[in-house]
């Protein structure tokens, strides 16, 4: 498993935290996923075999949020 920690902007209430916690949870390969509107980041753990950064990314950037920079670990 890897985790990735997105820095998300645009997200205006605990409603956009949780639409974007909502589709992480329908891509496969992902195992959990913790957004928060207060700190303004998303941490997704997932498997590197099912997925990728770049498409947890694009998940995000999909739903109207901007992705500011990421970290994977």
């Amino acid at each position: 498993m890897k985790s990735l920690t997105m820095k998300v902007e645009g997200m205006r209430c605990e409603s956009c935290a949780e639409m974007i916690r909502s589709r992480m949870a329908t891509q496969t390969g992902v195992q959990a996923a913790d957004v928060s509107f207060d700190e303004g980041r998303a941490r997704v753990l997932y498997d590197p075999q099912a997925t990728d950064e770049d498409r947890l990314v694009e998940t995000v950037q999909k739903l109207g949020f901007r992705v500011v920079d990421h970290v994977a670990s």
